[in-house]
């Protein structure tokens, strides 16, 4: 059996130039909330003190379908590789995206952090340091610096390129979503607090790719949560909406001034017709004065409309509240139904829903039986069934699976969400890799000789 193997590009880039911004340039990004610094490795420069001579690498920004293998063709071409581990989740063991990479040698080690960082592994360039697990080095501050309104064509290589001028790097990334996109800020970890202050010193103001640049020492997640809590302790800038199309902006101003003193309310309009987009903003001079507001104004009747009134958020405050009510509504559902649905699969074209619900119905009360199908309302071939008991539902699959229903054996299994499906179906391929990577080794070390590995 073959295994799927990475090709390995070298990705050639230029240190992005820093020019000097203009004095009247604005910086229009907002700092990171929640995301950490980079943990730090030791010195890339040369090599931490090692057991015999041998070296250890981390290796991160990896697809989460990289396994031991690809690693072991990649880095297999610059010595011979002690060991390769891809680091997973204890539980659905899906890749956390970094893996470690040992040497018999420490000069192996150091070639190819030279000739392999960033290079492309299933589309995404790779970034390489020397492991180090002492905790105290990875999460002290000194040295760390942020960067923020980065370029979106800025990535962890031409972020690097630029700031290796200022002291040796031990850590370089730029914050990516969900999608590997730019979040338009990053985090270079130095040696030496001087380099970190040098580095701010020369780029803090500069234009990079056109852009001005933000460069400050990193504040930790601790101290920026403590900072934020007391902002949203102490807040003075309040958002409005529902609010109707007929409303000015002196009456909408009237609605707020009557609560305290105000330094500004606007009503957000249409750029093209100057129409009201139906909200608008208030900022007080006093938080107890935009606190009054609020309790008063929220949900009351205006015009006919229901009014939203609330402290204003930044954008990433709002996308993190949309995801904690999504995963809580997602985690609710998976309770809700966790071992009481059933799926089902290769159905006859002829079996819909009623005819669903009568063969499973002997086993107990059905809450819901659903034949899935196409746009053209032509039945995929599977379905699920929803018992209200988890007893009723494993009666069913113990009685029901590779049952016959018009001439066609059915499927029958508890139903299983599809990250867990995809989890268990890479676990079994890392599996298989794995034996194959430790067949290659031992075929490598020994090649004349015939070994087994269980």
């Amino acid at each position: 059996m073959s295994t799927e193997t990475a090709t390995a590009v070298p990705v050639q880039e230029k240190p992005v130039e820093a020019v000097p911004a203009v004095e009247n340039g604005k910086d229009s990004s907002d700092p990171p909330s929640d995301s950490d610094v980079p943990s730090a490795t030791a010195t890339p420069s040369g090599a931490p003190a090692q057991k015999n001579n041998s070296a250890s690498l981390y290796v991160g920004e990896l697809d989460p379908s990289v396994t031991e293998a690809m690693l072991f063709e990649l880095f297999s071409s610059i010595g011979q590789v002690a060991s390769i581990r891809v680091c997973r989740d204890a539980v659905t063991h899906r890749s956390l995206g970094y893996a470690y990479v040992n040497y018999n040698n420490t000069v192996d080690g150091e070639r190819a952090l030279e000739e392999l960082n960033y290079t492309l592994i299933k589309g995404r360039p790779c970034r390489i340091m020397w492991s180090q697990r002492d905790p105290a080095l990875r999460k002290t501050g000194q040295g760390n610096v942020f960067i923020k309104n980065l370029d979106t064509a800025i990535d962890n290589k031409a972020l690097h390129d630029t700031f290796s001028a200022f002291g040796n790097i031990l850590s370089c990334k730029v914050a990516q979503d969900e999608n590997a996109n730019s979040r338009g800020y990053g985090f270079v970890h130095y040696e030496t607090a001087e380099a970190a202050e040098n580095a701010i010193k020369h780029v803090n103001g500069m234009l990079l790719n056109e852009k001005k640049v933000f460069v400050g020492h990193h504040i930790p997640k601790k101290d920026r949560q403590s900072k934020f809590e007391e902002m949203k302790a102490n807040f003075t800038n309040v958002y409005v909406k529902n609010i109707d199309p007929s409303v000015t902006d002196e009456e909408f101003r009237e609605l707020f001034e009557k609560y305290g003193a105000i330094t500004s309310a606007s009503l957000t309009r249409d750029a093209e017709t100057s129409a009201s987009r139906g909200f608008g903003f208030v900022n007080f001079t006093a938080h107890e004065s935009a606190a009054k507001a609020v309790d008063a104004l929220h949900e009351m009747e205006y015009k006919g409309q229901k009014l939203y009134v609330g402290r204003a958020q930044k954008k990433h405050e709002r996308e993190e509240e949309l995801r904690r009510q999504y995963e809580a509504a997602r985690l609710e559902k998976a309770q809700k139904y966790q071992g009481v649905n059933l799926y089902i699969k290769n159905l006859d074209d002829e079996i819909d829903d009623d005819k669903l619900r009568h063969e499973f119905s002997p086993f107990g009360t059905i809450t819901s039986a659903k034949v899935m199908k196409d746009e053209a309302g032509k039945s995929k071939g599977f379905g699920f069934v929803c018992f209200n008991s988890p007893d009723e539902a494993t009666k069913a699959v113990t009685e029901m699976n590779q049952r016959m229903i018009n001439n066609k054996p059915l499927y029958v299994a508890l139903a299983q969400r599809k990250d867990v499906r995809k989890s268990q179906l890479e676990a079994n391929i890392q599996q298989r890799n794995k034996i194959l990577m430790q067949q290659a080794v031992a075929a490598a070390v020994a090649p004349n000789q015939v070994r087994y590995i269980s």
